[in-house]
């Protein structure tokens, strides 16, 4: 892994497992974009009981040069009710994966 992940936990227990998984999805990610400088994870527990949706919000924010900011929210509204933590990272992941493969496919067409 080139870049260190910035990781904050809110409401979450921090695990070894979670730490292993967000650090996994991180390589894969550099394997489509290998020039990642920065790469924050915030994985929260919003809601102990929501009516609809998981509990758990998951954000990503990543910056690869020369100036491009990417975001992810996964967030308690989206998708299956009470859906593990893990799953929810996987998904949020997921959706940089595809940001990031949009944006490089934008600077090889440029090229």
């Amino acid at each position: 892994m080139n870049v260190q992940p910035e990781i904050t936990y809110r409401g979450v227990e921090k695990t070894g497992a979670l730490d292993e998984l967000v650090n996994s999805k991180i390589t894969k990610l550099e394997k489509f974009c290998d020039h990642i400088s920065s790469c924050r994870v915030a994985i929260e527990k919003a809601h102990d009981h929501p009516s609809s949706g998981s509990p758990y919000r998951v954000r990503l924010d990543i910056t690869v040069p020369p100036s491009h900011e990417l975001a992810v929210d996964r967030s308690p509204d989206d998708g299956i009710q009470y859906e593990p933590v893990d799953a929810v990272i996987r998904h949020a992941f997921d959706a940089m994966e595809r940001q990031l493969k949009e944006l490089n496919e934008r600077q090889n067409s440029n090229h």
